[in-house]
């Protein structure tokens, strides 16, 4: 028995005051770099035992992942588009707490099968990608985003977490997926997050 995903609502005790502590902080342009769709804040925001929080929720002991933007509020609005839109997260868990108001919501996150090979995730476990022609799962990955990331008659949509104010979706990092659409013409209606990323603790 393998969990992929998991669905929480009423995450936060304090959603609005988190919310508005997200919408108050600086958002400089994107990097360059980055393939997210929006542009993040200039800071993270602290949510002291939250990984342990997590690890009892998925049963596995995890803690935050340095290199990716932990607890750093994201927002998109209309016409903001990602550099790469299906990709994996190379990370044990990933999760997003929706900020959005149940008012603005629209879509989730997308999860997605490749059409051509069949597989819903990045094939990491051992052998799969070998089987399959590739020399690692490395190679597969970017053998297949490099062609297919942005070409959406390459995949089928699968199943839609939808967004929800306050919902946080957690979710294995190794399963395609997108960020959904960019939507609102201020932040106080745009697609605002707060994205976390965990890596297994008997791993990292």
């Amino acid at each position: 028995m393998h969990l992929t995903h998991l669905i929480i609502d009423d995450f936060f005790n304090d959603p609005h005051a988190i919310r508005q502590a997200a919408l108050n902080q600086t958002f400089p342009d994107r990097p360059e770099k980055a393939i997210y769709p929006g542009r993040n804040a200039d800071k993270p925001m602290q949510f002291d035992g939250l990984d342990r929080m997590v690890s009892q929720i998925v049963h596995e002991p995890v803690k935050a992942t340095p290199k990716y933007s932990y607890g750093v509020p994201r927002i998109a609005l209309e016409g903001d588009v990602a550099k790469q839109n299906i990709h994996v997260d190379f990370t044990y868990w990933s999760a997003v707490v929706f900020l959005t108001l149940d008012e603005y919501c629209q879509g989730g996150t997308h999860f997605f099968r490749h059409k051509k090979t069949g597989w819903d995730r990045a094939p990491v476990f051992p052998g799969e990608a070998e089987r399959a022609g590739f020399v690692n799962a490395d190679a597969a990955v970017k053998s297949i985003l490099d062609k297919d990331a942005n070409d959406p008659d390459a995949w089928e949509n699968t199943m839609t977490l939808p967004m929800k104010f306050n919902r946080i979706v957690l979710f294995r990092g190794y399963l395609w997926h997108d960020a959904g659409v960019s939507f609102g013409k201020t932040p106080e209606e745009g697609r605002l997050i707060l994205p976390f990323f965990f890596e297994n603790t008997h791993q990292g």
